[in-house]
């Protein structure tokens, strides 16, 4: 029999955690002896695993959904969230190569096209940035960005500046930088002292790049969970 306390030392956590993943239902039921002590399998120890692995790059939040579909047998549905997880941190490494490029080339008008010199609509920027509209709106709310309006018609007037602003506050914040140190980095921005926004910047960038690992490791342990699963299956059915 696999004691819990034997696969709590191995992944360095409390029983109590293990308790709490299968009181959330997100690990098989678990049986328990003659003796009321849970008797805990090899897929159970996967489940583990696969669990503090994905938690590291995706969270919990993602991780307990995913862990739910494999109990139900949504294999596909389970994957495809675990990619779109991927492609959401793909959009955040984008948008923080762009803020960079405005930084150190000082491009405020990457995103404009050619000739172009009127402001643009939060729709515009937010189709060329991929940063929802709402995000923007809230940012100014919090007074975080200061957008003129258009004087004949009203509408919000986003200048190259905002746009370059927006980058920053999405990349610092997807980076999890405080909300006094977007302000600061803003601030110096504007008074054309970027070196510190570059080195943020850059570091968010590594933040980035170090999550993509983490997710990477936490797919590979689906992976491994998923064989073992399908081993266990295949080796059920020939029994049977």
């Amino acid at each position: 029999m696999i004691r819990p306390i034997d696969i709590a030392r191995k992944l360095k956590i409390s029983t109590t955690a293990l308790r709490h993943y299968e009181s959330w239902e997100i690990i098989p039921p678990v049986e328990r002896g003659a003796n009321g002590y849970r008797i805990y399998s090899e897929v159970h120890i996967g489940y583990f695993e696969c669990i503090r692995a994905m938690n590291e790059g995706f969270g919990m939040s993602l991780t307990r959904e995913v862990m739910k579909k494999l109990i139900k047998g949504e294999i596909d549905e389970a994957l495809w969230a675990i990619n779109n997880a991927q492609a959401a941190l793909h959009r955040d490494k984008t948008i923080a190569d762009k803020t960079i490029r405005a930084l150190e080339l000082n491009e405020i008008d990457l995103l404009q096209g050619a000739g172009k010199r009127k402001g643009m609509s939060i729709g515009e920027v937010s189709r060329k940035t991929t940063i929802p509209s709402s995000a923007i709106r809230h940012w100014e709310k919090m007074g975080l960005l200061v957008i003129e309006r258009n004087q004949e018609n009203g509408y919000r007037s986003l200048s190259p500046a905002n746009v370059r602003q927006i980058l920053i506050i999405r990349t610092f914040k997807t980076a999890v930088w405080s909300l006094e140190i977007i302000q600061q980095v803003l601030k110096e921005v504007d008074d054309n002292k970027v070196e510190n926004a570059i080195k943020i910047a850059k570091e968010s960038m590594q933040f980035l790049n170090q999550l993509n690992k983490s997710q990477l490791r936490g797919a590979h342990y689906l992976y491994e969970l998923l064989q073992l699963i399908e081993r266990k299956e295949e080796a059920a059915g020939a029994d049977s």
